[in-house]
């Protein structure tokens, strides 16, 4: 299993990075990101860090560990500037905080990290149909999670990535212990959002092919 969207306390995640991946670890997932949440005032402290407790941790060799980040609630007009800056201090996936119905996120985001080629457009909320075709066009993956709230527009997004064959991860959004579900429940979920099992294989291997472009 992967996971390419955890947060450690440098946002509002429960747990030190190590933690983070030990919790990780003994769920059963082999690679996650720590993808915590930055906008312009943080962007700068959080990635260095995140480097290099993520290299501290690959290296003891149980659990690969990815240095990401989350843009959140940053206006549309500055996604690309801060994804660029983001990728130069060393940040290898980057995630945008999309248009989640369950909060009130600047209209246009979910459009501006498409067309910023951002890795991953994380829960998408209701999601339109052209932003699901420049999706599909841009190789901008869409997230299905199993984050409560976050999670109800689940189906929408599944449906609307199968129309424009727009690629989709699985992710926890972990912040917290509790929030490591594991494969099974994790699978569970995306069934529930209308995914068959070839679907969902499908997804699991679009988040190996990111962690083997990127080189991690």
């Amino acid at each position: 299993m992967i996971d390419l969207h955890t947060h450690s306390f440098f946002s509002d995640g429960d747990l030190v990075p190590t933690e983070l991946a030990q919790r990780a670890w003994a769920a059963g997932y082999k690679t996650i990101a720590i993808t915590d949440h930055a906008d312009h005032s943080n962007v700068d402290f959080i990635i260095p860090r995140v480097v290099k407790v993520c290299s501290k941790i690959t290296e003891k060799g149980n659990i690969k560990v990815i240095p990401g980040i989350e843009l959140t609630h940053v206006h549309p007009d500055d996604i690309a500037a801060l994804a660029s800056e983001a990728r130069k201090l060393g940040a290898k996936i980057i995630v945008v905080h999309g248009q989640t119905i369950i909060e009130p996120v600047p209209e246009g985001t979910n459009l501006a990290a498409i067309d910023a080629r951002v890795d991953i457009l994380a829960h998408p909320g209701l999601i339109t149909e052209e932003e699901a075709r420049l999706a599909a066009q841009k190789n901008v993956c869409l997230e299905i999670t199993t984050r409560r709230g976050h999670s109800l527009t689940n189906g929408h997004v599944a449906g609307l990535a199968r129309k424009f064959k727009a690629q989709l991860v699985l992710d926890n959004d972990a912040h917290t212990v509790s929030d490591f579900v594991g494969e099974s429940i994790a699978k569970k979920i995306a069934r529930g959002a209308g995914l068959t099992d070839n679907e969902i294989s499908a997804m699991m291997d679009n988040s190996r092919q990111i962690v083997q472009r990127i080189g991690a």
